[in-house]
């Protein structure tokens, strides 16, 4: 196999904290110079989440249009996915960012449980986002954290209510959601190779998972998802330095595959995104 593979790296997410990894970026100055150096390692789309001076998630507009204009400048060419998850807001303020157009952003269209509260995705707040990213022209990113949510996705697709093919993400390994189980991502990828033949898809793991579901997704033709907000261990032991180190960790996983690491013109082919400004 050497079909291009592409690396998102999620940057910061909302839960861990310098305490968890003191590498774990906060402010927008710490996330741009993150970011930059997990572009130069190989990384072709930013999953981000913005932060409050007191480490809590944020949902302020004005400090996502920071860190995309940071990102823009020091990573040319760089997807910028901006998230619109439960941790960093309620209801319609999940989707403030959307006006600034970023090329892509997380979307999850059901309801499960996380550690230690239920993640609620309401049908009209899912209406409302994809909505908002249609009126934006930003590709959704649908987060499946179970099957039902792929299921959604295609629906969805058939109504007209996502434009273009979807771009589905596995996410595998949260507690009290969908284990980090090999029969069940194979039968994921089976699903969407039957609702969108040829649709590109990522897998995520979270925490320990990572590097499974890193080696699952290249031996069987997805993409990759590292970063920091899902786990900030490069093994049981040792804390992971940055994240361009858990890039080129993803890197080396996909030599291992034979699959060349996506450039962002070969990231922005594959996901049918428009030419960056």
């Amino acid at each position: 196999m050497s079909d291009p593979c592409i690396i998102c790296v999620a940057i910061t997410g909302s839960v861990p904290t310098k305490a968890d990894n003191p590498a774990v970026p906060i402010t927008v100055s710490e996330q741009v110079e993150s970011t930059q150096a997990a572009f130069e390692a190989g990384a072709t789309i930013c999953h981000a989440h913005v932060r409050n001076d007191d480490q809590s998630p944020s949902s302020d507009p004005d400090k996502f249009a920071r860190l995309k204009e940071g990102v823009e400048k020091h990573c040319p060419g760089m997807i910028i996915q901006l998230s619109t998850g439960g941790r960093s807001g309620a209801g319609k303020e999940r989707g403030g960012m959307l006006g600034l157009s970023p090329d892509m952003a997380s979307l999850s269209v059901g309801s499960n449980n996380f550690p230690t509260r239920v993640y609620e995705n309401p049908p009209e707040l899912v209406d409302w986002l994809a909505a908002e990213m249609r009126a934006n022209d930003v590709k959704p990113e649908i987060e499946a954290f179970d099957l039902s949510h792929i299921f959604m996705a295609a629906q969805m697709h058939r109504e007209g209510r996502i434009r273009d093919v979807p771009y589905v993400q596995f996410v595998m390994g949260v507690k009290n959601a969908m284990p980090a189980d090999r029969e069940v991502f194979d039968f994921y990828v089976h699903t969407v190779a039957r609702l969108f033949p040829g649709a590109p898809w990522c897998a995520a793991g979270v925490g320990a998972n990572q590097i499974e579901l890193n080696k699952w997704a290249a031996a069987a033709g997805g993409h990759l998802r590292t970063g920091l907000e899902d786990n900030v261990r490069l093994d049981r032991h040792t804390l992971a330095p940055s994240n361009a180190a858990l890039v080129l960790r993803a890197s080396d996983i996909c030599a291992q595959h034979g699959r060349p690491v996506a450039s962002v013109t070969q990231a922005r082919e594959i996901l049918g995104l428009r030419s960056p400004p």
